[in-house]
Parts: structure tokens; C-alpha cells; sequence
């Protein structure tokens, strides 16, 4: 009985979808492109401001050797916050808003960005970095022509993960009042009912697997060709571990 029951919710679901995201009865409600739309629009801010926030400090510091408390432990203690505490904090210093929000998602997306660009920066291959530095390179080319490339892979599985954490939290928005997000449909089960909330949580699950190919083939344009035929054989590496 209960899988009958879960498979008409299922269909109900895909069929709110298909309906744009009207329900009977509440014409005013907005439709589901307009929330979808305004899900990626918080999530791709958040995802700007922290690779310009955490990729320079996680390459620089790799490229020194330094700092790795601050590229990896600091890092993970930031990611174990809670978005909810963050969000009230945020309160007192931004308010109720969309910036409240893009902090909660920036301090949960820079510790895989900043731990990644560190670890790989800082593990490229010695001998080679003395060779470029041989050939007369500087340091900032050494970081641009040399650790850069090689570590590449690894900086973008940092970015894609941090993505995927943020696309999958922007349904905070509706607890700080922002209005215009899929979390509109999540937090208002009453008008939306459990369909509606289905639905807009599979439109949460594209969204990310949206991200997730579109970062991928990014990657995979910037990635030098001797990278690519180099790992051809060779299986994924997506997120580098933690350090204790």
C-alpha cells in the first residue's frame, strides 16, 4: 500500500512539474521556470564569490608550502557549521535578504575550494617545479605555466563539489525571507502540498547534475591535451582527502 502511495506521490510530482508549477486553486503562485531560474541565479553568485574568494589564497599558499592549518583544518571546521547557525548570524551583520544567504553558501563552498587548490599546488612534482624555475621562470610564472596545468583536475573537483554543496543548500533562501528560489515551494508545503515539494526537490537534483556536466566539460576544455592522455587510462580522482 505504501508503494502505491509513494509511486502516485512520484507521478504527482513529475506532473507539478509539467504543470510549471501551478497547483489548482492558487493561480498566483509563481511558476517553476521562474523559481528554477532564480535558484541558479543565488547559486552561481555564490559560487563567483568563492572561487575569487578561496582559489588565489588556496594556490598562493600551496605554492609557498605554507598555511596548510588554514587551507585544511580551518577549512573543515568552517565547512562543520551549520547553515542555519551562519544564517542567523548573518542576520546581525547583513539581514534578512539574499546576502544573508550568499554568506551561508560561501562558507559552506570554500573549504573544498581552498583544500583542493592547496593540496595539489602544493604536491606537484619537485623536480619539475625546480626545472621550470632552471629555465629562468619567476615565481608567479612557475604557478601560472607549471602548478597551475598539471594540478588543474584537482582545483576543478574542489569548484564542482563546492557547487554541488551550494546548489543543493540554495532552498535556505525561504528561511531568511528571500523569496524567488525553489525553497519558496519547500518551505510551503500548505499551498504547494507534497507533490509540489517533490517536484521542486527533483528540480534541485537536475539542477546539480546541470552543474556538476557544464563545471565537467569546463574542466575538460582547459585541461592541457598531455593531462588528458595522460589520465586517459587512469580512473578519477574527485576530491582530495582530508588532512588531519
Amino acid at each position: 500500500m505504501s508503494i502505491l502511495i509513494g509511486a502516485n506521490v512520484l507521478t504527482q510530482a513529475f506532473d507539478f512539474i509539467g504543470r510549471n508549477g501551478q497547483v489548482h486553486g492558487e493561480p498566483t503562485l509563481p511558476s517553476l521556470v521562474h523559481l528554477t531560474l532564480g535558484t541558479l541565479k543565488i547559486a552561481w553568485i555564490g559560487i563567483a564569490i568563492s572561487v575569487v574568494v578561496a582559489l588565489p589564497l588556496g594556490l598562493w599558499l600551496g605554492h609557498i608550502h605554507r598555511g596548510s592549518f588554514v587551507a585544511i583544518n580551518l577549512g573543515n571546521v568552517w565547512r562543520a557549521l551549520p547553515s542555519l547557525a551562519i544564517l542567523a548570524f548573518g542576520v546581525a551583520i547583513l539581514g534578512i535578504g539574499l546576502w544573508n544567504v550568499e554568506l551561508a553558501l560561501v562558507v559552506l563552498a570554500v573549504p573544498p575550494i581552498i583544500t583542493n587548490a592547496y593540496v595539489t599546488i602544493a604536491g606537484v612534482d619537485p623536480d619539475v617545479v625546480d626545472a621550470a624555475r632552471g629555465m629562468g621562470l619567476s615565481g608567479w610564472q612557475v604557478l601560472r605555466q607549471v602548478e597551475v596545468p598539471l594540478g588543474l583536475p584537482l582545483i576543478f573537483a574542489g569548484i564542482r563539489t563546492a557547487a554541488l554543496f551550494v546548489v543543493s543548500t540554495t532552498t535556505i533562501a525561504a528561511l531568511t525571507g528571500y523569496s524567488g528560489s525553489l525553497g519558496d515551494i519547500i518551505n510551503n508545503e500548505t499551498s504547494y502540498h507534497l507533490s509540489g515539494v517533490l517536484g521542486a526537490a527533483i528540480c534541485i537534483a537536475g539542477l546539480a547534475l546541470v552543474m556538476e556536466f557544464a563545471l565537467a566539460g569546463v574542466q575538460r576544455l582547459l585541461t592541457p591535451r598531455g593531462l588528458k592522455l595522460a589520465s586517459a587510462d587512469e580512473p578519477a580522482l574527485e576530491l582530495v582527502p582530508s588532512v588531519a
